[in-house]
């Protein structure tokens, strides 16, 4: 169905020629899933840009072609490229957030798709978007169809998009974490909804995620990226059996599980290599534990080493090769015992957040949106609460609401003590002062992170205004060693967001938090547009921090992997309210409630053979 070959990717840029893609060369057959996988920053979205040649305007696809059934989109004339993006070959975008119209409701801009991809039009056309707002999950379709962005939560954005994505039927659509904000009983809806079409269109995916997982249960071939090349190619089956690349090794045991809790998650040092060079030798060599001199002085080629198999890596030119870099690592030290339960950090009280429903020329009240609806829970010193639950539960508004972001835009009743002084009495010099103890990470860091100031001016802000008494050269000290233990290099600091891929910005967002040395801190999806590498790094940091410091978290996620390795206790949402919490191993193995053992059902879990 597509074959890309030779494909070479450089963009301009204020440092010099990045070369995001280099010699790219895959092929995915009608109705088969092909997974493209690895760290944030190795160019996997920057792949699926140049096949749609959505590339920013400094950026080129220097040589290569993209066949789709026998025509080169490289070649097309973007009048004729227009034909083929939507209807022949489509994109779910990573980020909704930037990638939906503003000022467009969500039904028109489904419907913009059906009319110019298909013979659909008016009443016809909205009709198939309902249809499709129905079919990825989204709750009253007729109603929301007329709703705006904003007015949706992260999660069903992004089935907007998908819905979007798949609403012309596309031959080919290439899936840039199309999960990645979806909890998982949705998650597991798009993925059947994803594999359901296939099936009887016999469409191609191109499957970019983070997630091996998903991958492990959607991918026919699996290809895995680092540093702007493809490092291993194979059937998943003979990927998740016998990884051969040590790269692929690492970040197997880099995923966090339940069988790990108590130990540091093994963690690859370093980053991702900036592509604005050239490379001498192996682009993983500095990483590698296993590297030689001849990694470092020669290039390695994409070889055959079996049937189907590919890898780039010098280890297998000896007949002992592929035995040295399928060894396991051995396991990671145990971490010291969490303190006993001390007195409460956070205690939260009959909560309620209630959004009024406005209408009428004079804007009278007619109902409420019982967003939270008395929810009470506590988290001590030292101590981690997932908060888990469907898109749209409450659990973002409880952390904002926390925190009194919501103050003037809905009523707030119940109580919230933070080491028992009332926030919600709090107002002026003393809620400044009681955000020094308590930090929010935002579940969107492209919104949250200013696009006009530098990566050193965003992390030293919340030092010189809660922190006065640090000292300029303490503050620069203070924040670029928090960029070296989120996995990011010190180069970073004069670079403004935009410049930085989806998860390079979310660890941005976790330094931030973590710079003013919080005694609480919100995280609201922390983790998820992270890859497994950068995530165990995060968790590690994480850890260490609850450990030395006796910082809280109320963790806010839909990956029960995270919660099987960090959460001491769980509370499950739904509709605004928790209907079950407890300690992490009672609610894993002995659920009570209907909800969280339908919820557990539905997360992902690695297949691997034993």
């Amino acid at each position: 169905m597509i074959a890309i070959e030779n494909l070479t990717t450089e963009i301009e840029s204020d440092s010099g020629l990045v070369r995001a893609v280099d010699a790219l060369t895959l092929t995915i057959a009608a109705g088969e899933t092909f997974a493209l996988v690895g760290e944030s920053g190795c160019g996997k979205s920057m792949t699926a840009l140049s096949m749609l040649r959505l590339l920013p305007d400094s950026g080129r696809v220097a040589r290569g072609s993209v066949d789709v059934d026998g025509t080169d989109l490289m070649q097309l004339p973007e009048a004729r490229m227009r034909d083929y993006r939507g209807r022949r070959i489509s994109i779910i975008f990573q980020e909704p957030s930037t990638s939906l119209n503003p000022v467009m409701s969500v039904g028109r801009q489904i419907t913009e798709v059906i009319e110019r991809h298909t013979p659909l039009r008016g009443a016809q056309a909205l009709a198939k978007a309902v249809d499709w707002l129905q079919r990825v999950g989204i709750p009253e379709p007729e109603r929301r169809v007329n709703d705006y962005p904003f007015q949706m939560s992260g999660g069903q954005k992004q089935r907007v998009m998908i819905a979007i994505a798949l609403a012309a039927e596309p031959d080919v659509v290439i899936a840039d974490e199309p999960t990645t904000a979806l909890d998982v009983t949705i998650q597991a809806q798009i993925l059947e909804l994803l594999k359901e079409l296939q099936r009887s269109q016999k469409m191609a995916m191109l499957l970019i995620t983070h997630d091996l997982a998903i991958v492990s249960q959607m991918a026919h071939r699996v290809a895995l990226m680092y540093a702007g090349q493809v490092v291993e190619v194979a059937s998943a089956a003979d990927f998740f059996a016998r990884p051969l690349h040590p790269y692929a090794v690492n970040l197997f045991d880099a995923l966090p599980d339940e069988s790990k809790r108590g130990r540091r998650l093994a963690s690859i040092a370093g980053s991702v290599p900036q592509l604005n060079q050239e490379f001498a030798g192996c682009r993983f060599a500095d990483r590698c534990a296993d590297a030689t001199a001849r990694c470092r002085a020669s290039v390695p080629q994409l070889d055959a080493v079996q049937s189907g198999h590919s890898v780039r890596c010098f280890l297998y030119a000896a007949a002992t090769g592929a035995q040295l870099a399928t060894q396991r690592s051995e396991p990671e030290p145990l971490l010291a015992q969490d303190a006993a339960i001390g007195a409460p950090v956070l205690e939260v009280r009959d909560y309620r957040v209630w959004f009024p429903i406005r209408k009428g020329l004079l804007k009278r009240t007619v109902g409420h949106v019982k967003a939270v609806d008395g929810v009470s829970f506590s988290i001590a010193a030292g101590r981690t609460l997932a908060l888990v639950g469907e898109s749209g539960s409450g659990k973002t508004t409880v952390g904002k609401a926390l925190l009194q972001l919501l103050r003037g835009k809905a009523e707030i009743s119940g109580s919230v003590q933070l080491q028992g002084q009332a926030l919600e009495q709090m107002g002026g010099s003393a809620l400044r002062n009681a955000r020094r103890t308590v930090q929010i990470v935002f579940q969107d860091p492209f919104a949250s992170l200013n696009p006009r100031m530098r990566v050193n001016e965003i992390l030293e802000e919340g030092v010189a205004s809660l922190h006065a008494e640090v000292a300029a050269a303490q503050r620069r000290e203070r924040v670029a060693g928090l960029l070296e233990k989120v996995g990011l290099s010190r180069s970073a600091l004069t670079r403004y967001p935009h410049e930085f891929s989806g998860g390079q910005r979310q660890r941005l967002a976790i330094a931030r938090a973590l710079a003013v040395q919080p005694q609480l801190i919100v995280a609201d999806e922390p983790t998820s547009a992270l890859d497994v590498s950068v995530q165990a790094q995060i968790l590690n940091l994480l850890k260490e921090l609850q450990q030395e410091l006796g910082v809280a978290y109320l963790f806010i996620t839909h990956n029960f992997g995270v919660v099987e390795y960090l959460a001491h206790d769980i509370a499950v949402m739904k509709n605004g309210r928790l209907v079950e919490s407890g300690p992490a191993e009672q609610v894993l193995h002995q659920p009570q409630h209907e909800y969280t053992r339908a919820l557990l059902a539905a997360v992902p879990r690695l297949l691997r053979a034993p």
